[in-house]
């Protein structure tokens, strides 16, 4: 959030802890964008640990997948950014610059 109003960049924030995505919204971004599923994931989070989902990843369906992922926002690598249907995971400032352009 520093770096996007540092660059005057409007933005709506929505906490996806406490507000996650949907199955459909999540299914959509990742059908619009050039990430593999994993990306979605924060692999480093407690959660992800926890539910022992680097095991269970490689079982799952497509729509089992997003039905996990929209469970609990904690599972999703941040910060997520949508923006016009492209989606930004994690912060690298190259990519994000390019939302100024």
């Amino acid at each position: 959030m520093n770096w996007l109003e540092a660059n005057d960049i409007k933005f709506e924030y929505i906490d996806i802890t406490q507000a996650p995505p949907n199955k459909t919204e999540l299914e959509s971004l990742f059908k619009q964008n050039d990430y593999p599923i994993k990306k979605f994931f924060n692999t480093s989070g407690v959660k992800y640990r926890e539910l022992g989902v680097k095991d269970l990843l490689p079982n799952l369906s497509e729509p089992e997948i997003f039905e996990l992922l929209s469970s609990d926002g904690k599972l999703i690598k941040r910060p997520f950014l949508v923006k016009d249907h492209m989606v930004l995971i994690g912060f690298k400032e190259e990519l994000w610059s390019k939302l100024k352009a």
